[in-house]
């Protein structure tokens, strides 16, 4: 089950609308089944490859200080075929991703497990252990069962397809506790290779995540493919600004995993010339990587354990925009806003607080976000500038709060109760002060989330 799409919002302008259905870009296979991992008999055992390569690729990971096996066998993997990219860019033929066990916190025996599970894959499609990128997710402290997996690749590497069905079945198999899967494409146009005129290309998204969700990065799994050509570094460049305006304004429950990782995957096999640092191909196709990552990261928020409500905040009026997301990432960041949501209760008092007590996020996701280096360094952690005597707030279609006149407003709590009731609350802040815009995706905490987690392992 995939779902709905939901409508840009002006926040979101500058960005293509997309649909939220498994479309394969041209140059890629997919699949996913079940082998063994999950007791519960779940699909557990994704593979994405490129029908031919390596191709170029890029990824972003967890902030956390234990990092997961996955985690590292992907960065060696992508740094020993481009050893300037630090492990965040190189080249790859394929990618797997195992759930149901994150092979975290394993020491040497899950190292040596994650690398067997790529050897496996190169075997099974004729390409090199160091092609192959790898993903897990699930309980930490638990090893891989390897024969399962052997199993589960032989069976599943001989059955890869460009099928929008086989794309959905390798998202079904990146979940855990997510209710639904997550798939985003968007269609854009490119100049062509060959000559005038210009040809349709495409970026795709897969995702899971819904819990231990937090800035930076939060926590989840994605694969973004395009059959656009780029080199691996514009690849990780334009991967790591999508993330600045998305999974870096997401957040669940304020906990951040072992496992975080994205990974975008370039074949080329649109026919489109070479989007090259700089030119204009690159904001055209920066922009379709944003909408799917921004529709992905809105997915995993709706979908938060025990959410019912998705919030939304919008925040106008900042210093700049690296101010107004550190605020809206703030609000939708606090439990007691989270709780009040939940509880229908329009109690603008938090948001204030929650706002005031926005700091922006470390000098690299700055940096990616528009900063330059220096400002950057600078600017990393400070706090955002809030004056409450220029401050507005409104929960949903109601103003509540406005600095300027006073504070606080008189409006309807019951109607304001009644529109907090939506699948979909916005949250809008205007910090009176300059042009900056930004956006934060949440969603409320319930009872049902602490039932979910207290016995997660049991």
């Amino acid at each position: 089950m995939v779902a709905d799409i939901a409508p840009l919002s002006p926040f979101a302008s500058d960005l293509p609308s997309g649909v939220r259905r498994a479309i394969v870009p041209a140059g890629f296979v997919a699949g996913g089944i079940a082998c063994g991992i999950k007791a519960s008999g779940r699909p557990d055992l994704a593979i994405v490859a490129a029908l031919e390569g390596p191709v170029a690729a890029a990824a972003i990971y967890t902030s956390n200080r234990v990092v997961a096996a996955p985690v590292r066998r992907t960065q060696a993997h992508l740094a020993a075929s481009e050893p300037n990219g630090g492990g965040g860019y190189g080249w790859a033929r394929a990618l797997i991703s195992t759930s149901g066990c994150a092979n975290a916190a394993t020491g040497a025996a899950g190292d040596a497990d994650q690398l067997e599970v790529a050897g496996l894959l190169a075997t099974a499609i004729g390409a090199t252990t160091d092609q192959i990128l790898t993903m897990s997710t699930g309980v930490i402290g638990t090893r891989l069962p390897l024969e399962r997996v052997a199993t589960g690749i032989v069976g599943l590497a001989g059955s890869l397809g460009s099928e929008e069905a086989q794309l959905v079945d390798a998202a079904e198999a990146l979940r855990t506790t997510d209710s639904v899967a997550k798939v985003s494409s968007v269609t854009f146009e490119l100049p062509s290779a060959h000559g005038a005129g210009m040809v349709e290309a495409r970026v795709t998204g897969i995702a899971k995540g819904v819990g231990m969700i937090h800035p930076q990065m939060a926590t989840m799994l994605a694969v973004i493919m395009t059959d656009a050509v780029a080199e691996p570094a514009t690849l990780h460049g334009i991967l790591r600004g999508a993330a600045a305006r998305t999974w870096d304004q997401l957040s669940v429950d304020g906990d951040t995993s072992t496992n975080d990782t994205v990974v975008l995957l370039a074949s080329g096999a649109a026919g489109a010339r070479p989007i090259l640092a700089g030119s204009p191909d690159v904001e055209v196709f920066a922009a379709a990587v944003t909408a799917v990552a921004r529709d992905l990261a809105r997915q995993q928020a709706a979908d938060g354990e025990g959410a019912t409500t998705l919030i939304t905040c919008q925040v106008s009026g900042a210093r700049d925009d690296a101010d107004a997301r550190a605020v809206a990432r703030a609000v939708v960041s606090s439990s007691l806003v989270k709780t009040a949501i939940h509880g229908r209760d329009p109690n603008w008092g938090r948001i204030v607080a929650a706002a005031g007590n926005a700091r922006l996020p470390t000098a690299a996701v700055l940096q990616a976000g528009g900063l330059d280096p220096h400002e950057a360094t600078m600017r990393e952690g400070s706090a955002a500038t809030v004056d409450p005597d220029r401050l507005r707030v409104a929960i949903g279609s109601h103003p509540v709060f406005d600095g300027a006149s006073g504070g606080p407003l008189t409006f309807d709590r019951a109607a304001a109760r009644s529109e907090m009731d939506r699948t979909e609350l916005i949250v809008r802040l205007d910090l009176g002060i300059g042009e900056g815009r930004g956006e934060a995706f949440g969603c409320d905490l319930s009872e049902a989330y602490v039932l979910e987690n207290s016995e997660y392992t049991t």
